[in-house]
């Protein structure tokens, strides 16, 4: 059961972690920064948090992200409602397909921006 709500919290994180950071963030540090997964531990006290980086700008991004860390945090608070919000720690994705899974969410979000 409580694997199961971890499970949960996890990909809600996820899914508001990559709103937040894609779309509501004004920091330029940010600007290529995208989720790509959460794990939120079984206690609810950490979320491991992955980001895709690309490699000319991941000491930038890294910084940004620690330096917004508190207000995301309560960010997140806010919209999840949760008693405990996790602590929250990034690293970077070192999966091959990060950076052309970078360029595909950003040419998706040019789009849907010029349609609006």
């Amino acid at each position: 059961m409580a694997e199961h709500r971890s499970l949960r919290i996890s990909e809600a994180v996820k899914e508001e972690l990559a709103e937040l950071i894609g779309f509501e963030m004004e920091d330029p540090r940010l600007a290529a920064v995208s989720v790509t997964s959460a794990e939120v531990s079984p206690d609810l006290r950490h979320a491991h948090v992955k980001v895709a980086v690309s490699d000319e700008t991941v000491k930038q991004a890294m910084d940004g992200l620690e330096h917004a860390k508190g207000f995301l945090r309560q960010e997140l608070a806010s919209r999840l409602n949760l008693r405990r919000m996790p602590e929250l720690h990034f690293s970077t994705d070192n999966h091959p397909d990060a950076e052309s899974r970078i360029d595909f969410l950003l040419r998706r979000a040019r789009r849907i921006r010029a349609t609006e």
